[in-house]
């Protein structure tokens, strides 16, 4: 729960930079494995939060443009 918090609070580029991050480490093969999981289990919490960023930024964005549509001006 105080993770689900935490990843709520930190911005997509963040997440991504992260994600980004535990990808070299997890190619570099240098960690022990269940450190390894871990990240793997970060990076799985992380693409689902970025996932949910660009999901809630798309209807944003197509609630603007819809009430642009709606509340054009008529000439």
């Amino acid at each position: 729960m105080a993770t689900e918090k935490k990843d709520q609070e930190i911005s997509f580029e963040q997440a991504l930079a992260r994600i980004e991050e535990i990808v070299k480490s997890l190619e570099s093969g240098q960690a022990p494995l269940e450190e390894e999981i871990g990240l793997y289990e970060e990076a799985v919490r992380l693409t689902e939060l970025c996932s949910k960023k660009l999901k809630d930024a798309e209807l944003k964005i197509r609630t603007l443009q819809s009430g642009e549509t709606q509340e054009a001006p008529s000439c």
